[in-house]
């Protein structure tokens, strides 16, 4: 299964970004090998509007299975669901911590977007 984490550094030791389409990276956790693989997310961070949604698409592009984050607008969460990524939430410090946390299934899934849209 392949997870991506939002990140604002390009580390597992990076501290975990609550924000979605304005993280500066994603780290994506392949949870059958360990290995991790980095994304940037330039264009979110500079995007005056349309984060979320490019974000989203980034994620798609890339396969992932799930994504852990701290919150994720109504746009983001609409493209996510559609392409059947699951959304857990963390308020984690570390990436390596929110990976513990998925890992051990302490994480809850969101059923609904957690911020109205244009949350920076």
């Amino acid at each position: 299964m392949k997870v991506a984490f939002t990140s604002q550094g390009n580390s597992l030791d990076s501290q975990f970004d609550e924000r979605f389409g304005r993280a500066m990276y994603f780290i994506i956790y392949d949870t059958d090998t360990n290995e991790t693989k980095v994304l940037e997310n330039m264009a979110g961070v500079e995007s005056a509007h349309g984060a979320g949604i490019s974000a989203a698409k980034k994620l798609v592009d890339a396969k992932v299975d799930a994504l852990v984050t701290g919150n994720c607008g109504p746009n983001a969460f609409y493209v996510l669901s559609e392409n059947n990524i699951k959304i857990y939430l963390s308020n984690a410090k570390t990436v390596k911590e929110a990976i513990e946390e998925f890992k051990n299934k302490k994480l809850e899934i969101a059923s609904s977007p957690t911020k109205g849209g244009h949350w920076r």
